[in-house]
């Protein structure tokens, strides 16, 4: 199937956020290598990381500069606004106005470069435009869990457990129906720029619809980290870790000799976005500070030089950037705000998680991580020390979440993603 990719041009584009850039990049330089021509639709802070990685970019021209460096600047009231009120916002701001915006760009780039194929993450909202107006077929990668409507599931964002009886479905239908009823404006909103340009979609939904207008949906992860669903899509396929391109590593690797000398690791990282140290990094290293576990911090760049100061004792690492890749291998529990692709390293590597995390459906996959038998969700974004110790200490002491993670790493390890996404690219290029 590879063969079939040589000289194809093929046009990737992603909402501006690390999470729904970064696990597309190994894919597009694995095309690239198969011989495709691949470029890249997205905003200017992906500009040096296309340029170290070789492909050509073309910035956002028509499309307003909302990115996840500037969230909360561009779109001022979403830091007092309440959760729901948030959560419109950014749905608003973030994918919707931005849809036609997008398609403005990615028809003039079109018209200079006529690309064959088009690569989303599965949130990108002008795919509908791409596949219906320029005729192009859309290929979505699933860069968070699955968000397809279902009668065996409750509403994005409610992170409830899959349905186990007839009464739990009638439940979860009434949920999508107060749900959608209350975000309606928005609903309408985006059906209304598709139907300025002729376009009618499937779906009940932005997302949903993302799902279903998918010429082939490709969800990162595996049927064993996924609710079961009776009525999934026919274009839904599970393509395994597809991990984000690494950095050549260096000849000595990351390593701290204390890595030796503790036979317990803790990892803990807020991710690049969120820049409030306070609500996780912070108690972790209040917590177990002076303990027997080493106790690893990746700050993102936010806070690095204070919390080294407040956290002196000899069991804390408070780094800016650690490749995680290169120090999971020594981590016996990873403590997250519930990250997708940290989320799916961690499954790679064997390491449990203790995850807590609510806005942007990080609920969903905290979860799942719960459900799994593979973590703890600890359902706030602000976990007390005393919490984050208690559940450490439990996945320590509890070999049952080492089994479960394990069982769930070989099903992730035999997804070749690489083989897997090649082969169904392919097949929409040759129908």
């Amino acid at each position: 199937m590879i063969n079939l990719l040589q000289g194809k041009r093929i046009l990737f584009a992603n909402v501006p956020t690390d999470g729904h850039f970064n696990p597309l990049t190994a894919l597009a330089k694995y095309l690239q290598a198969a011989g495709a021509d691949v470029r890249w639709y997205t905003s200017a802070i992906y500009a040096d990381k296309l340029a170290a990685l070789q492909i050509p970019h073309y910035p956002f021209v028509h499309a307003r500069e909302i990115n996840g460096h500037n969230l909360l600047a561009a779109i001022p009231e979403m830091q007092t606004a309440s959760g729901p009120e948030k959560g419109r916002l950014y749905l608003q701001h973030l994918f919707i106005d931005r849809s036609v915006e997008y398609y403005e760009d990615i028809k003039n780039i079109y018209s200079t470069f006529p690309f064959d194929v088009f690569v989303a993450d599965n949130m990108f909202s002008a795919m509908p435009f791409v596949k219906h107006k320029l005729l192009v077929p859309v290929v979505a990668i699933g860069v968070i869990p699955l968000i397809e409507d279902s009668v065996d599931v409750a509403p994005a964002g409610r992170a409830l457990p899959p349905a186990a009886d007839a009464e739990t479905r009638e439940a979860y239908a009434q949920m999508y129906a107060q749900k959608y009823a209350g975000i309606r404006p928005l609903i309408s909103l985006y059906n209304a720029y598709l139907q300025q340009h002729n376009i009618s979609v499937a779906g009940s939904f932005i997302f949903d619809t993302l799902v279903k207008e998918a010429d082939i949906f490709l969800q990162i992860g595996t049927p064993g980290f996924e609710y079961y669903r009776s009525d999934i899509g026919s274009n839904v396929k599970f393509i395994g870790a597809l991990l984000p391109q690494q950095a050549p590593a260096s000849s000595t690797g990351w390593f701290d000799a204390r890595l030796k000398k503790y036979s317990k690791v803790l990892l803990v990282t807020q991710g690049t976005v969120e820049g409030d140290v306070s609500k996780i990094i912070a108690p972790t290293l209040k917590a177990f500070q002076n303990t027997d576990t080493l106790v690893i911090a990746t700050t993102g760049g936010s806070g690095t030089q204070l919390l080294r100061e407040k956290y002196q004792a000899e069991n804390c690492i408070i780094e800016d950037y650690i490749p995680f890749n290169e120090v999971m291998p020594y981590v016996s529990v990873y403590v997250t705000n519930g990250g997708y692709g940290g989320t799916i390293l961690s499954i790679m590597n064997g390491v449990p998680i203790v995850a807590a995390g609510v806005y942007e459906l990080k609920n969903e996959i905290c979860a799942r991580i719960d459900h799994f038998g593979i973590g703890i969700d600890l359902q706030t974004e602000t976990p007390s020390p005393e919490a984050i110790f208690t559940a450490a200490e439990k996945i320590m002491q509890d070999a049952a979440y080492k089994e479960s993670i394990t069982t769930l790493q070989h099903e992730m390890t035999r997804y070749d993603s690489f083989t897997l996404c090649t082969s169904y690219i392919a097949m929409q290029l040759n129908k």
